[in-house]
């Protein structure tokens, strides 16, 4: 492993405060929702999600996960409604897996883990840019989805099929005409409340937006997110497993539903 954050023994999310402390502040994500404690908010109005598959423009194995990027230049990739106000654009889509199929999503329903989940990250225009967006209070909006394994994903397959050219850390590809949208269930039913990133340096800026209705993903479409590697070439080789920050404490928020 390299220095600084990640997931290992020595510098995994219990080490995370040393260097980032944020790590234990008041809206750190990601939590364990409890369907019954999520308050119904009929304000709440329905989302409105629209990505451009010409957008899409690379794929890059970044040594915790692998991320498909997106042009966000125009408003041709918009993310708007739900709980946010004005328009957000879409910059990156990643994934955190497990090790097996118990494990793996960051959000757990009732302490249930998924064996993985898909953050789809989009930013507040209001902002000149990502990344004084990514440091407000509004200033980022994340759509999760969860996996459950079941039938093969057939509109996921493009993007493990990509996965062959980013195995090690550091290596990155052209990655085009995808439509991010294909990766969402059928309902947009959602849960949302005030959170952070999940990773270093976990600012307390994200809106997140998590869908009731998993996707699903089969055994062998999970083992091929499991064939990545931390590592870079030359390195020992370190499995990309297990790349989630366990749940966080609510520290008193409200967790809301679009649904009853």
């Amino acid at each position: 492993m390299s220095h600084g954050w990640g997931y290992g023994p020595g510098n995994g999310p219990d080490t995370w405060e040393r260097d980032f402390p944020l790590a234990v502040g008041p809206r750190q994500s990601p939590i364990n929702i409890v369907p019954k404690d999520a308050k119904y908010d009929s304000s709440l109005k329905p989302l409105k999600i629209k990505y451009d598959p010409s957008n899409a423009k690379g794929i890059l194995n970044n040594g915790h996960s692998f991320q498909v990027d997106y042009v966000d230049d125009s408003d041709s990739s918009t993310l708007i409604g739900g709980p946010i106000s004005g328009t957000y654009r879409l910059k990156q889509f990643h994934f955190h897996w497990g090790a097996s199929d118990d494990r793996g999503s960051e959000h757990t329903v009732n302490g249930i883990k998924f064996p993985c989940e898909l953050h789809l990250v989009h930013w507040n225009t209001k902002y000149p840019s990502f990344g004084e967006a990514a440091s407000q209070p509004d200033g980022l909006a994340v759509v999760g989805v969860f996996l459950k394994i079941g039938a093969a994903n057939p509109r996921l397959q493009k993007v493990l099929d990509a996965l062959d050219a980013i195995k090690s850390k550091g290596k990155q590809s052209t990655f085009s005409n995808f439509d991010a949208k294909s990766l969402l269930p059928g309902s947009l039913d959602f849960w949302t409340y005030d959170g952070s990133l999940t990773t270093p340096p976990l600012l307390e800026s994200v809106t997140w937006i998590v869908l009731k209705e998993p996707i699903s993903v089969s055994p062998a479409q999970m083992a091929k997110f499991r064939g990545l590697l931390f590592t870079g070439d030359g390195d020992a080789p370190c499995c990309m497993v297990d790349n989630y920050r366990p749940c966080q404490p609510l520290k008193g928020r409200q967790v809301r539903a679009s649904f009853k």
